[in-house]
């Protein structure tokens, strides 16, 4: 596999990665959405938020998709892609959080993303994210 082929692949499988954690999100499932992160993973959300490792990432989110998460989905997409070297990237996204049967994101529930991710056993996981407002 020649490096551009490779690049085109990494990039591709990069940009998948909200995908992942929107299908994960659509299925109330937290196994899934850790599933997602290194197991040293940080997220840091809105509202002094600030969640370490895939295990306490699990547990948040499945608590959130039990209470106030419930009947919600997520939407992102991504609006940037760069490479720090072979086996990390970072990548911003834009989307946020859908309530009932919004089909658009509702301005207070808009945010902006970075995702720091690395490639461990050939997959792209989040090692890091944040998100913040995009409306203030």
């Amino acid at each position: 596999m020649s490096a551009t082929s490779t690049t085109i692949d990494d990039t591709t499988a990069v940009r998948e990665v909200p995908r992942r954690i929107i299908a994960a999100w659509a299925a109330n499932d937290g196994d899934a959405f850790a599933g997602a992160f290194t197991e040293d993973a940080t997220m840091i959300l809105p509202g002094d938020v600030f969640v370490t490792s895939r295990d306490g990432i699990r547990a948040y989110m499945s608590a959130a998709y039990a209470g106030p998460l419930k009947g919600t989905r997520v939407f992102g997409e991504p609006v940037s892609a760069k490479f720090l070297g072979p086996e990390a990237a970072v990548l911003v996204t834009k989307g946020g959080v859908l309530a009932g049967g919004e089909t658009e994101v509702a301005p207070e529930r808009a945010v902006r993303a970075t995702w720091v991710l690395a490639k461990q056993d050939g997959q792209w996981l989040i090692t890091a994210y944040q998100n913040t407002p995009a409306v203030a």
